[in-house]
């Protein structure tokens, strides 16, 4: 079992994998701990947003929208690679999920099929909001591909985590499809490759 990270360590992180964070408002203290606990962690979920344009997806993703509170992740990935933080705790990304899929989490194996929601992802999972329509069009530039790749390694490296450890809402939650674009396979590679 994993004690999340302080806030500040988060950034220090981020920052320590050479990634640019930019702060939003209170960021430290916007949370849902009121909702229920935050940890123990154990992984790190990607999402797209389906959303367009850097200063919206942030302001959505930091309020939330009319049928889910914010923050709805801890950070969101830009176009241009920064990473803005807009919450730190419990937040509104994960959902209910399959708890043989967080099972293999913890013992870093590969993930089965995703056919329940009965686990409680937001408790357990750092989240990436990465700002991309999710059409399958919208592109992934290189500087933000390796954002991602960066902010994810840095949650690993932090808690001794292999690349195993991190998911896509795709993997998690049955119905969910993001992130679309890329390959959660690559995306672990590349992760891997990082820790080294």
């Amino acid at each position: 079992m994993a004690r999340p990270m302080s806030a500040e360590e988060f950034r220090t992180a981020l920052v320590g994998e050479g990634l640019t964070v930019v702060g939003v408002g209170n960021w430290r203290t916007h949370n849902r701990n009121h909702r229920g606990p935050w940890g123990p962690v154990h992984g790190v979920m990607i999402h797209h947003t389906v959303t367009r344009g850097t200063a919206a997806t942030v302001r959505i993703c930091r309020d939330g929208r009319s049928d889910l509170p914010g923050p709805l992740c801890h950070g969101v990935i830009a176009k241009d690679g920064h990473v803005h933080l807009v919450g730190y705790g419990r937040t509104n990304h994960a959902g209910s999920g399959d708890p043989d899929v967080l099972a293999a989490v913890i013992a870093e194996k590969a993930l089965p099929p995703d056919n329940e929601r009965g686990t409680d992802g937001n408790r357990h999972f750092y989240g990436f909001e990465c700002e991309n329509l999710g059409d399958g069009k919208d592109p992934w530039p290189p500087v933000q591909l390796d954002a991602i790749v960066r902010a994810a390694a840095a949650v690993c490296r932090h808690h001794g985590w292999t690349a195993r450890s991190v998911i896509g809402h795709r993997e998690w939650q049955p119905g969910k499809v993001d992130p679309v674009g890329f390959t959660m396979a690559s995306l672990r590679d590349r992760v891997h490759e990082r820790l080294k």
